[in-house]
Formats: C-alpha cells, sequence, structure tokens
C-alpha cells in the first residue's frame, strides 16, 4: 500500500529533516570535505607544499591553467570556501564555487570518481538552490538588513 503524501510518518518524517538542520548538515559535511583536502595541501598555516605543485603538475593536468596557478587557486579555495559554509556566510556562492571545482575534478582529473563527485554535487546544489538556512550568518545578515 503507497504512503500518501499526507501521511503522518511522512508528516513526521519532514519534522525530523527541516530546513534548518538539512542546511546545516550539508554546509558542514562538505565544508570538511574540502577542507581536509585543502589540509593535505599546505605545510603549517598556509605554505603550499612543493608535492602539491608536483600534484598539479603531473596528475592533475587541469587544462588552461599552469600548475603553479592552479594548485594554489585549488588550495586557497578548499581553505576559503569551507570556513564560508560552515559560518554560513556567502553560502549559495560558496557552494556554487565549490561546485564548479567539483565538476572540473570531475570532468579533467577523476573522471572514474562519479559517484564520489555526485555526492558532493548532491550537498553542494542542495545549498545552491535552498541556501544556508536560519542557523548562519546569510540569515542574521538578512534578518539586520531586511527586518520585518
Amino acid at each position: 500500500m503507497p504512503v500518501s503524501l499526507s501521511s503522518p510518518l511522512l508528516a513526521w518524517a519532514a519534522r525530523l529533516t527541516p530546513h534548518a538542520l538539512l542546511a546545516l548538515v550539508h554546509r558542514i559535511a562538505v565544508a570538511a570535505i574540502f577542507w581536509q583536502s585543502g589540509r593535505t595541501k599546505v605545510e603549517g598555516a598556509f605554505h603550499i607544499t612543493d608535492g602539491t605543485y608536483q600534484l598539479f603538475r603531473e596528475e592533475y593536468r587541469v587544462p588552461l591553467l599552469s600548475p603553479e596557478l592552479a594548485a594554489q587557486m585549488a588550495t586557497v579555495a578548499e581553505h576559503v570556501f569551507p570556513v564560508l559554509l560552515v559560518l554560513g556566510l556567502a553560502t549559495r556562492l560558496s557552494a556554487l564555487a565549490l561546485l564548479g571545482m567539483t565538476a572540473v575534478i570531475q570532468l579533467f582529473v577523476y573522471p572514474d570518481a562519479w559517484p564520489t563527485h555526485l555526492a558532493w554535487a548532491g550537498l553542494l546544489l542542495y545549498l545552491v538552490g535552498r541556501g544556508a538556512g536560519p542557523v548562519s550568518l546569510d540569515h542574521a545578515w538578512a534578518r539586520a538588513t531586511h527586518p520585518h
């Protein structure tokens, strides 16, 4: 017997997974993925390692960018955008930037890793479409600048 959309079970499930919770979990989950990757590319506070540059020269080979520029851009992106996501600041822009990075990784670096990249894209697309949710600086900013 199919469950109707007005089912008490579905209503209960919807209450358990409000946008506030989903957005927060999505922000933290995807931020952790990119932050951890970014931390493997640096030593100390923020010194990009020779191994990172070597990786971009020999394995990643992103088209249209020099390996040095690609390594720097990726490393900065993997540090800045996750922090913004955790704070819920410029969330849609940050998620869109990481979605673009995911597309580059999928298309040019690891095309066989599409299941992983699809999971990342799902988290990021939710944030692009729905925003950071009420537990965020974006929400606080919107309330402060547009009080109702």
